[in-house]
């Protein structure tokens, strides 16, 4: 049985943004290169999202309703909700993620 995967518009921003920043610092066939294997990632969730650890900056506070899969090192973070899969996030795992998935998940 398959999952319906969807994006939300902050997460769809994610995706233009990193493609953005690495077609300009970068080179724009590596900037394809990267967002079609986050793409691959996104899509992979319609067929066993539970599979996806939890991310480790939300399990000290008890926080266990979200996901996550790589393409390292950009960290896709979604969410189950019976036959449905919600992207959030996704964010070069680099980055400050405590303070990111604070903002972005739980609106601090």
């Amino acid at each position: 049985m398959r999952f319906e995967v969807l994006v939300t518009e902050d997460a769809a921003r994610d995706l233009r943004e990193i493609y953005d920043y690495i077609a300009e610092h970068d080179a724009p066939g590596k900037a394809v290169h990267v967002l079609e294997q986050i793409e691959k990632a996104i899509t992979s969730l319609a067929t066993y999202p539970g599979r996806g650890g939890y991310p480790k900056e939300l399990l000290p506070l008890g926080i266990r309703e979200y996901r996550q899969a790589y393409f390292k090192p950009y960290r896709v973070i979604y969410r189950i909700a019976g036959r449905r899969v919600y992207v959030y996030l996704i964010a070069d795992g680099r980055r400050d993620m405590q303070a990111l998935l604070a903002r972005r998940l739980l609106g601090t």
